[in-house]
């Protein structure tokens, strides 16, 4: 018989982890992943100390800065940062508009390693909106922005459309009729040289009050070239200037006619006195 021979069994041994060439990858990997995210969000270099306002007016740097300032802090694990990395500038913005009704609109960048910069552009005063006893700066897109006492160049417009109490920041007018209303005060002062004091503002329509004491009842759903064509034909035809400060009031609402009254005139007390 023939002798077989088996090869002895050997133990192999379990390589070291850490003779791994992927473990030391893994390990440099997160090493390299932790510097980058501690230099992102916790370096000094990359935390905001400057912080930039341009084109403020009307609203306070030392506010809008403070506001912004407190908005800058975040926390990661517990720990607290302003990096410039983490600063959300949309929210921002939101707040900075909510908080500052004079401003229509705000830019803001970041200017690395360590800066915001802020560029805000402020409402522009178009006219005076007055509700009860409360008058306010009114913009070109029909929003109030500041309390404001009347001002003889701006025009004046009174309330008649909207419930108290009135919103900074809010529109209290339509832009395409605030537009309307506007116009057909220029055309008022410029080309038939009426003085208008102010102008009473409903959902429907809108009254110019002159300085003479009557009032022109306009339609913004009518053509404006054709309503003062009307006022005009008849100033010039049926109403002597002489008689304007006794008028009431002109409409021009309506049709192809400019009905107009006349005040009542007082009562005087014709009797015999004792």
């Amino acid at each position: 018989m023939k002798k077989t021979f088996r090869k002895p069994y050997r133990i192999k041994k379990k390589k070291s982890i850490f003779r791994s060439r992927p473990f030391w990858l893994v390990i440099l990997t997160l090493i390299l992943a932790g510097a980058i995210f501690y230099s992102l969000f916790f370096l000094e270099t990359f935390q905001v100390k400057k912080i930039v306002i341009t084109g403020e007016k009307r609203v306070s740097n030392e506010e809008l800065k403070s506001l912004v300032e407190n908005k800058l802090e975040n926390e990661i694990l517990f720990l607290k940062t302003k990096s410039i990395f983490l600063v959300n500038t949309k929210t921002l913005r939101e707040e900075i508009l909510d908080k500052f009704p004079q401003a229509a609109e705000i830019e803001i960048k970041r200017g690395f390693p360590d800066a915001l910069h802020l560029l805000l552009v402020e409402r522009l005063e178009l006219a005076i909106w007055c509700q009860e006893e409360k008058c306010f700066l009114l913009d070109n897109e029909g929003v109030i922005f500041e309390e404001s006492p009347p001002k003889e160049e701006l025009a004046k417009m009174i309330d008649k459309k909207n419930k108290p109490p009135l919103e900074l920041g809010k529109e209290v007018i339509k832009k395409d009729y605030l537009e309307e209303i506007l116009e057909a005060q220029r055309r008022l002062i410029n080309e038939l040289k009426i003085e208008v004091e102010e102008i009473l503002v409903f959902s429907d329509e809108f009254r110019a009050k002159t300085l003479e004491g009557w009032e022109i009842y306009f339609s913004p759903q009518e053509d404006l070239d054709w309503q003062l064509t009307k006022l005009n034909l008849v100033l010039e035809k049926e109403i002597p200037p002489e008689r304007r400060k006794d008028l009431e009031h002109i409409e021009l609402r309506f049709g192809n006619f400019a009905p107009y009254k006349y005040k009542q005139p007082e009562l005087v007390n014709t009797e015999n006195k004792d």
